[in-house]
């Protein structure tokens, strides 16, 4: 399990380096300079967000039983806290402009982060 963590933390954390090195070669190599590079980003990225969601269905596929086990409000709880997370991150440019937008962005991550891993570790006590 925290091997899997660590291993997407790594990969989460070279994504913001691979979208810069990524347009800097589209821009050098697709004819129409920006905008075509800017059309051959968004197709990369919407590639690498659907094997996100195929990783993300995968994982509910194999942990299904356990998620019905769950309960009604815990299963809500999680599903609300991912949800939340999902949302924030798209809000992700226009939360870290200023400082009470990062403060606002690390709060409402850590919140979240702390009711799935309540949930988690609620379901594990029994």
């Amino acid at each position: 399990m925290t091997t899997t963590l660590r291993n997407v933390a790594i990969v989460l954390g070279h994504v913001e380096s691979f979208h810069r090195t990524a347009k800097v070669a589209l821009i050098v190599l697709i004819p129409g300079g920006g905008r075509g590079a800017n059309t051959a980003l968004q197709a990369v990225w919407l590639a690498f967000l659907a094997v996100w969601g195929w990783f993300a269905y995968t994982l509910y596929r194999q942990h299904q039983a356990e998620l019905e086990s769950l309960g009604a409000t815990r299963r809500a709880i999680l599903y609300v806290a991912v949800g939340v997370v999902l949302l924030t991150l798209t809000a992700y440019s226009r939360l870290w402009v200023g400082t009470g937008g990062k403060i606002a962005f690390l709060l409402v991550l850590g919140a979240a982060g702390y009711a799935a891993f309540a949930v988690i570790r609620s379901a594990r006590r029994y």
